[in-house]
């Protein structure tokens, strides 16, 4: 885990300590070897099958407030004896960065591929289309923009499978084929799995299926986040979604063999933004000046600039939000992203602006279903990029 730096930034621990980290390692831990695997110094106790849950938008600060209501996760922190590192057994829990920006198509790709956003390519919500001024939205994806190309990288998933592991992804219909699913995920075998009952028997067949061989299952949960962004996470429904989160994680846990570790972690927290943290691009003229496009979201904004007016754009918006924001020219931030290929530069903004504390830049003419949502990620503060690992 890093500490955190002069802006109260967690820096992403990439290498050993980072979402992109937990692939890697589950495969070395499962036994099964491929040379072509991103290196990590991460490790994880043995065992040759396991199910990987990602639970959308549950932060380690956000599990660690709400114990009455993760009445089973809160039973596995105090079970390793520590809510930030440690453990006994099988059983072990410690705290993880997302990468940079803290936000779900980013942190979905670098844990499929096991690699760093600076070169996976998938760098935010929304990002530049080189060569031009349109805006891939990676959740929803582009026709004309072929995943392959746009993430060209062997997946961890696809890796593992070619070295005789039996990988699964338990995934709902309409996420099948979609560019973000064949970016981060690809190379895996798919199994259609709608609700939490399909998830659950989705895991269980997979194991069943595996036979002698390792195995690899992954689910994806998301309504803590989607309530998140539409209530709060200081809010009953919030907190209804984490209790429901938990209950399956619980039901899981109960209903796979003793010898199938669970391991559950997260893509990013999330925090609640008042009316009053809110920027508006369009009520701040200066901050238009020298900017073709924006990009990225609310918490972490890509400035795609005039040719030469980076530099001028970024003086310009430091001035302008003061100690609300970080903000950076491209060059400056590259560690943000675990340094940044050739092809991915330009899908970065010319400058990034990095919200602090709860505050966020909000485009209601670019960007309208920002205006109406409670919860944001994206940016470095620990609430966002801190991310649970646990392994029970």
């Amino acid at each position: 885990m890093t500490g955190l730096d002069a802006h109260g930034f967690r820096l992403p621990a990439y290498g050993g300590g980072a979402l992109a980290d937990v692939l890697p390692a589950v495969v070395a831990a499962a036994g099964v070897t491929s040379p072509d695997l991103p290196r990590t110094s991460l490790e994880l106790p043995d065992g040759e099958h396991w199910v990987v849950v990602l639970v959308d938008g549950l932060g380690m600060q956000l599990l660690q407030d709400h114990p009455r209501d993760a009445p089973f996760l809160t039973d596995v922190l105090a079970a390793a004896g520590s809510a930030t590192g440690g453990g006994s057994g099988g059983t072990v829990v410690r705290t993880l960065t997302a990468g940079v920006p803290s936000t779900t198509a980013t942190s979905l790709t670098s844990l499929g591929t096991g690699l760093v956003p600076g070169r996976h390519g998938v760098v935010g919500y929304t990002s530049r289309v080189p060569g031009t001024d349109t805006l891939l939205n990676a959740l929803k994806w582009d026709a004309d923009v072929d995943p392959h190309d746009w993430q060209p990288h062997r997946t961890a998933l696809g890796l593992a499978a070619d070295a005789g592991m039996h990988v699964t992804v338990a995934d709902k219909r309409e996420f099948a084929g979609s560019g973000l699913s064949v970016a981060a995920f690809r190379g895996a075998r798919r199994l259609d799995a709608d609700d939490v009952d399909e998830q659950v028997d989705g895991a269980l067949a997979a194991h069943r299926e595996a036979g002698t061989s390792p195995s690899l299952t992954y689910l994806y949960l998301n309504d803590v986040d989607h309530t998140g962004h539409g209530k709060g996470v200081d809010s009953p429904a919030w907190r209804t979604a984490l209790s429901g989160v938990d209950d399956t994680l619980d039901r899981l846990r109960e209903e796979l063999p003793d010898h199938v570790r669970l391991l559950v972690t997260a893509d990013h927290g999330m925090l609640d933004v008042p009316v009053d943290r809110r920027i508006e691009v369009g009520d701040l003229p200066e901050l238009s000046d020298g900017v073709r496009r924006l990009g990225g979201e609310a918490r972490l904004r890509h400035l795609y600039c005039a040719e030469g007016a980076a530099h001028d754009v970024a003086e310009t918006w430091a001035d302008t939000l003061g100690d609300r924001a970080v903000v950076r020219v491209r060059e400056e931030v590259a560690d943000w992203f675990g340094g940044i290929d050739e092809a991915v530069t330009e899908r970065i903004g010319d400058v990034v602006v990095a919200a602090r504390d709860d505050w966020a830049v909000l485009s209601a003419e670019q960007f309208p279903l920002e205006t109406r949502m409670v919860g944001f990620h994206g940016s470095l503060t620990p609430v966002e990029m801190d991310v649970p690992l646990v392994v029970c």
